[in-house]
C-alpha cells in the first residue's frame, strides 16, 4: 500500500461504522486522516487511538447538513497538512419505514444527509482539487441505489442520486481528478433509526451482514491505485445477500 502513505484523506460519517474503519485503516497504512462526525466525543476517542497506534489525525465536529461544515473540513485538512488527496463523502442516515408512514422528517433527513452532504463534500473540495491539480472523490452509495425494495424507497432514492451525482462528476472531472462510487450491502450499521424496522435488519444482520471492515478494504483498495487508474465504482455485498 505504498500509494497510501503520506496521503491527506478527508472522511465524513467518520465516528462509527464504516467511516471509522476506514479511517483506521488508511491510518495503519500511513495516511493523514482528517475526520468528521456530529459526535463529537466518538471523533476525540478516534483520534486518541489513531494516535496512540503512531498515526497522524485531525478531526473537527461535522454535520453533513450544513455546508460550512463540509468547508471547515476540508479548510482544517488544507491547513493541517497543506493538501487534500481524498475526501470520503460517506455520512448517511438510513430512517427506513412505509411510505404510509408518511415520516416526513424522515425524508427530509435522508435528503440532507445522503444527498446534500454529499454535493456539499463536492462543493468543498473540488475547487481544491482543480487549484492542486489531483484529487479523489470517494462517495459511499448502497446496493439500495441499484435495487428499490418496499420500505426503503426514499432511501433508496438517494443513493440512487449518489451514485448519478458521482457518475456525473466523474464524466466532467478530466484527467487529474478520480472518482469512486463504493455500493455496499447489508453492513453492520448505525443508521437506522426506525424501531420495528430497525429490529428487522438487526435481525438481517445478525445472520449475514458484513463487518464495516470490509468496506474500509474497497475503499483503500480504490485510493491505492495509481493516479492514472480510476476506480469507478466497488459493489461489495455478503455472499449471502439476495
Amino acid at each position: 500500500m505504498s500509494n497510501i502513505a503520506g496521503k491527506v484523506v478527508g472522511i465524513t460519517g467518520a465516528s462509527s461504522g464504516i467511516g471509522e474503519a476506514t479511517a483506521l485503516l488508511l491510518a495503519e497504512h500511513g495516511a493523514k486522516v482528517v475526520l468528521g462526525a456530529r459526535r463529537l466525543d466518538r471523533l476525540e476517542a478516534l483520534a486518541a487511538r489513531i494516535r496512540g497506534a503512531g498515526g497522524e489525525v485531525a478531526y473537527v465536529r461535522t454535520d453533513a447538513r450544513r455546508r460550512d461544515d463540509l468547508s471547515n473540513l476540508v479548510r482544517l485538512a488544507c491547513e493541517r497538512y497543506g493538501k487534500l488527496d481524498v475526501l470520503v463523502n460517506n455520512a448517511g442516515v438510513m430512517p427506513i419505514s412505509p411510505l404510509d408512514d408518511l415520516r416526513v422528517e424522515d425524508w427530509d433527513e435522508m435528503i440532507d444527509v445522503n444527498i446534500k452532504g454529499v454535493l456539499y463534500g463536492i462543493a468543498a473540495a473540488l475547487p481544491v482539487f482543480r487549484q492542486q491539480g489531483f484529487g479523489h472523490f470517494v462517495n459511499t452509495a448502497s446496493t439500495a441505489g441499484q435495487k428499490t425494495v418496499p420500505n426503503q424507497s426514499v432511501y433508496s432514492g438517494t443513493k440512487f442520486a449518489v451514485r448519478a451525482i458521482s457518475e456525473g462528476l466523474r464524466q466532467e472531472a478530466g484527467d487529474k481528478l478520480r472518482v469512486t462510487i463504493i455500493s455496499p450491502g447489508y453492513t453492520r450499521t448505525e443508521g437506522v433509526t426506525n424501531l420495528e424496522m430497525k429490529a428487522q435488519l438487526v435481525e438481517s444482520q445478525a445472520r449475514f451482514a458484513m463487518p464495516p471492515d470490509a468496506i474500509a478494504r474497497a475503499i483503500v483498495f480504490a485510493i491505492e491505485q495509481p493516479a492514472d487508474i480510476d476506480v469507478n465504482e466497488i459493489v461489495v455485498r455478503p455472499t449471502a445477500q439476495g
